[in-house]
């Protein structure tokens, strides 16, 4: 069974998000706690709900049969609307901060679903996801134990039939945190000079970089062309918003595409100044490309912080010398760039980003491959489009696998989902129909919203710390003539302003809050 994901009743949507990002409950404990012990008890649900105590509607919550590791599970469900908590409170531990691990599954549609640690120094919940497909998804949250007691709760607020399951809860010494909350904002300096207007949740006008920044991003991601048509995205518009992100106190993730105009999956065009190149001169072409740019930043200023080595590598770069169908070339021109990067700036990190961030075998395949040919590099990047690339599980899964098998910090480079289904020009959105949502997200600002604070708990969770956080693709790029997806035709529309984080007046969308995450 499964449920739709809807924005719940309120005054204002900005009310919400705020009571969401400040871990408001939905429910308060009695003041005498049923039950008090020094360990988590029970965390697997195997001797039912012993050790767990239930507050509000308590027939909704139980264990059954289902679990994810063991034989039981704890439910939340009723027939009819509930308010639910199932909670253990312990005291007698150490002073420090202390990290819960739960494993989780929900119908969506709830009020609010969570899981939360609460203790005298404050709350911090991580909530539930949809998950129509069935799949478990692990969540964490932690928080500073300042007096010896904790209370672990896990909470439902929900419609007839909404259905939560938690399992194989853990209670460990550790912390958990995010350290790029981050945006793609290539697209804003041409937009600026074609007319584009941004403003504040109040309506001022305002410099979109300020905007995001005050909604809390800390990181800003910034394409790189070698010499597109429209002249944007090269050198010399990336030195100036540079100095802008800088400024802002942003850190810079600049990223290079090797090319003229876009790269993906589908299209790794070599750069017309390259056309006829031989192997060795690609080499030096992209060691030259890369170094002039890097350099360039640093002598001004603003050096950046990582650098990807390519635009979504999955079948490589530079078709056809660096295709992955020749992986010892490819290597060699992967190399070229991150040397490069390195001689520039020792402290900057290196990423290989790919796109089909749920394809654990495409990634295996494609790292392996890196790092038996001796590639250099501190972080992988992953896009995760959820209308492309599958359910968060699968993102789930891919990075728990690449956490262990290649021990790097890694990061979703791109993510993006839509706050409207109608377009605000004439050209056809990307995503523009019902049929192409992710299940239990709707296509308003509270969809978008939970889209982003859903990916980022999921990446929050990856094991050993190392999810570093996630870049919303093209933030700022809203509808504005002349600013279209083909850079060579200044009458192309724009298929992507559904999916900006400002709306079509130009104010921030509900989902911007969710840079503040923790």
């Amino acid at each position: 069974m499964h449920g739709t994901f809807g924005p719940r009743a309120t005054t204002t949507r900005r009310a919400v998000l705020a009571a969401a990002l400040a871990g408001a409950a939905t429910l308060t404990l009695p003041a005498q706690h049923a039950a008090a012990a020094a360990t988590l008890t029970n965390g697997g649900f195997e001797n039912g709900v012993t050790g767990w105590t239930a507050y509000g509607t308590t027939s909704a919550a139980y264990a059954e049969a289902g679990g994810r590791s063991g034989g039981y599970r704890l439910a939340h469900w009723s027939a009819s609307a509930y308010k639910v908590e199932t909670y253990q409170y312990l005291t007698g531990l150490a002073n420090g901060t202390y990290k819960l691990t739960a494993w989780v599954r929900s119908s969506g549609g709830q009020n609010a679903s969570y899981l939360a640690l609460k203790s005298a120094a404050g709350e911090q919940r991580t909530d539930l996801p949809p998950t129509p497909n069935g799949a478990w998804i692990r969540l964490v949250t932690s928080v500073a134990v300042t007096d010896g007691t904790v209370t672990i709760r896990l909470v439902s607020d929900a419609n007839a039939g909404n259905w939560a399951n938690f399992d194989d809860i853990t209670l460990t010494s550790g912390t958990t945190s995010l350290a790029i909350k981050g945006a793609d904002i290539s697209s804003l300096k041409k937009n600026e000079d074609k007319g584009a207007v941004y403003r504040t949740a109040s309506g001022t006008t305002a410099d979109a970089i300020a905007v995001l920044a005050a909604a809390g991003m800390n990181h800003a991601r910034l394409r790189v062309w070698v010499n597109p048509a429209d002249g944007y995205c090269d050198k010399a518009r990336t030195l100036a918003v540079a100095k802008r992100v800088k400024a802002a106190g942003l850190k810079l993730l600049v990223d290079f595409h090797y090319s003229d105009t876009w790269t993906d999956p589908g299209a790794q065009t070599i750069p017309s100044a390259w056309s006829g190149h031989t192997y060795a001169q690609l080499r030096t072409d992209v060691y030259n490309h890369t170094y002039d740019v890097l350099d360039a930043l640093k002598a001004q200023g603003t050096t950046a912080d990582m650098v990807q080595i390519g635009n979504e590598l999955n079948g490589g770069l530079l078709w056809p010398t660096g295709s992955t169908a020749n992986w010892s070339q490819l290597a060699g021109l992967l190399t070229s760039g991150a040397n490069a990067a390195k001689a520039v700036s020792p402290s900057t990190k290196v990423a290989l980003h790919l796109a089909n961030g749920g394809d654990n075998a495409l990634y295996r395949t494609w790292f392996d491959n890196a790092v038996s040919h001796g590639v250099p590099f501190d972080v992988i990047g992953l896009s995760f489009y959820g209308y492309w690339h599958g359910a968060l599980s699968d993102l789930q899964a891919n990075t728990d696998d690449l956490a262990t098998r290649y021990g790097k910090p890694l990061y979703v480079a791109e993510t993006a989902y839509p706050f409207t289904l109608s377009g605000d020009d004439s050209w056809e959105n990307v995503i523009d129909l019902d049929s192409e949502l992710v299940s239990g997200y709707p296509a308003t600002e509270a969809g978008q919203a939970a889209w982003f604070r859903d990916l980022l708990n999921v990446v929050e969770a990856v094991p050993n710390g190392l999810g570093l956080g996630a870049y919303w693709w093209d933030a700022a790029w809203t509808a504005v003539a002349g600013n279209g997806w083909d850079p060579t035709d200044p009458s192309s529309g724009n298929a992507w302003e559904n999916q900006a984080l400002f709306d079509y007046d130009g104010a921030p969308t509900d989902a911007q809050a969710w840079f503040k995450h923790r």
